[in-house]
């Protein structure tokens, strides 16, 4: 037995950004309540992770950021070329990135 997933809008795409607004991660605050004293602390560096990211995976995340920054939110369709793109030297993944911030500075 097979089950067919039907799209009915295929122009449509995902965005990995995206948040459902029913999804709140934190209960609204109550009214009166000053929120400076709800704050985060900084962090301690002594806690942080001493997990490395591979380069290839560090580059895609700043590929996915300068895009999205740019107004060129990636779609799922775009995974290859973002794969190839963050295979590339650090030198022309870096250039990429300059390009796209270059011309949302403009």
């Amino acid at each position: 037995m097979t089950i067919a997933l039907e799209h009915h809008a295929p122009q449509a795409f995902v965005d990995p950004y995206a948040a459902d607004p029913a999804d709140r991660a934190w209960p609204p605050a109550a009214a009166g309540h000053d929120m400076d004293h709800h704050l985060l602390p900084p962090p301690n560096p002594s806690e942080r992770l001493s997990i490395l990211i591979d380069p290839r995976d560090q580059h895609r995340l700043a590929l996915h950021a300068a895009l999205t920054s740019a107004g060129i939110p990636p779609r799922p369709e775009d995974r290859d070329a973002i794969d190839q793109l963050s295979a590339l030297p650090p030198g022309i993944n870096t250039t990429l990135q300059r390009w796209l911030h270059h011309t949302t500075s403009r």
